[in-house]
């Protein structure tokens, strides 16, 4: 049993693997962005309504609580307060579409609204077009209009039985803004031989910083207004670094000794969309029983063998800029019916971004957003 307070620290363990792992490295090259806590939210959701082994698979490879209860314990505490204020906008939303006269469970229905706030609505999945618009429209609407087209129509048919789907939204401004007319082109190394021209922003203020050996890498935090939420900058020490922070990214997303420090900082502006297939890269991992037919996902509805989760996909967009970033991403997953410290006097510290790194969006602990910048023009 969790405690009355406690830190969300089983949050973050492993959903970062998300952002850089093998498994997602290997088919996203260059630039991407993705939602750790949006694909870690959706299914944890339809873990709620699957039974063993195909629910602790779940738990087990995507690092949740050990039992639904702990699960749904850590999310009605969460939930709740990802919620922005005056000075960011921060927005989480949770929807199950269900096709018409599809009789879903009571209990899964009550675990929906009471603990993942997922609103359940009726719909033809036959009439392709009408249903992915409508699905869109409201993956538009909680996205602050920066996700579209998650659902291709093209994937749903009349064996199309339930999707589940996370949104998510995040707008701030920067503590520390960078000053407009100080962003000019300076070179950017794609590689040690392949270098552009970017639009580089440049401050120095007060920033948290570390410096790890063990990953030769600079950490640098950079904090949003309202306190409690902030972007990290991993980047590594050599101009071709990355692919070595990469291979030991458990250990990028762990706690690090961060103390105050005077900073200049040179980054680009950088703006990313990109869609992610995740079915591949979740099998990678080890969730496989849930996308075959000895999938049982009974819990939400039928009996065992009936459900199976035919796709995974994600959707995600983020734009990085002299005041600020907006940021969001949407995950849905489709099941159908189975037919198949601080010293003014010191020098500042220099981190100039001017080859690839990694970044993240982290508030209360937990991964909101992250990914990579290697490939910019």
């Amino acid at each position: 049993m969790f405690p009355k307070t406690f830190s969300f620290h089983t949050l973050r363990v492993k959903i970062p693997n998300f952002c850089c792992s093998p498994e997602v490295t290997k088919e996203n090259f260059g630039n991407f962005l993705i939602s750790p806590f949006s694909i870690q939210t959706v299914f944890a959701l339809t873990q709620s309504g699957a039974k063993d082994p195909t629910a602790a698979e779940i738990r087990n490879k995507l690092n949740l609580p050990d039992s639904p209860e702990k699960t749904d314990e850590i999310y009605s505490a969460i939930l709740p307060t990802l919620k922005g204020n005056e000075q960011y906008a921060l927005h989480t939303a949770n929807k199950i579409y269900v096709k018409n006269d599809y009789p879903v469970k009571e209990e899964f229905k009550n675990v929906a609204s009471n603990v993942y706030q997922a609103g359940i609505e009726n719909i033809d999945f036959t009439q392709k077009t009408e249903a992915a618009t409508a699905i869109n429209g409201w993956v538009e609407k909680q996205t602050n209009n920066k996700i579209h087209d998650l659902i291709d129509p093209n994937t749903l048919d009349a064996d199309t039985r339930i999707i589940l789907i996370n949104a998510l939204y995040f707008k701030g401004k920067w503590v520390n803004p960078f000053e407009s007319y100080a962003t000019r082109k300076r070179d950017f190394y794609k590689t040690p031989k392949d270098i552009v021209k970017v639009d580089t922003m440049q401050n120095t203020d007060l920033y948290n910083y570390y410096e790890s050996p063990e990953l030769k890498a600079k950490f640098l935090e950079m904090p949003y207004l309202g306190d409690d939420i902030s972007m990290v900058i991993v980047l590594p020490n050599e101009k071709d670094g990355l692919e070595f922070v990469e291979s030991q990214v458990d250990k990028v997303f762990t706690t690090h000794n961060f103390t105050q420090e005077r900073v200049s900082v040179s980054l680009p502006k950088f703006s990313i969309e990109n869609k992610v297939q995740l079915k591949k890269i979740l099998q990678n991992l080890g969730v496989n029983t849930a996308f075959t037919d000895e999938a049982d996902l009974s819990g939400i509805a039928g009996k065992k063998g009936e459900l199976a989760i035919s796709d995974v996909v994600q959707k995600a967009f983020i734009n990085v800029t002299e005041t600020g970033t907006e940021a969001a991403a949407a995950t849905a997953v489709q099941a159908v019916r189975i037919s198949l410290e601080y010293a003014p006097n010191k020098d500042p510290k220099i981190f100039v971004a001017d080859h690839p790194f990694i970044y993240y969006i982290t508030t209360k602990n937990v991964i909101l957003f992250g990914g990579r910048v290697s490939n910019l023009k």
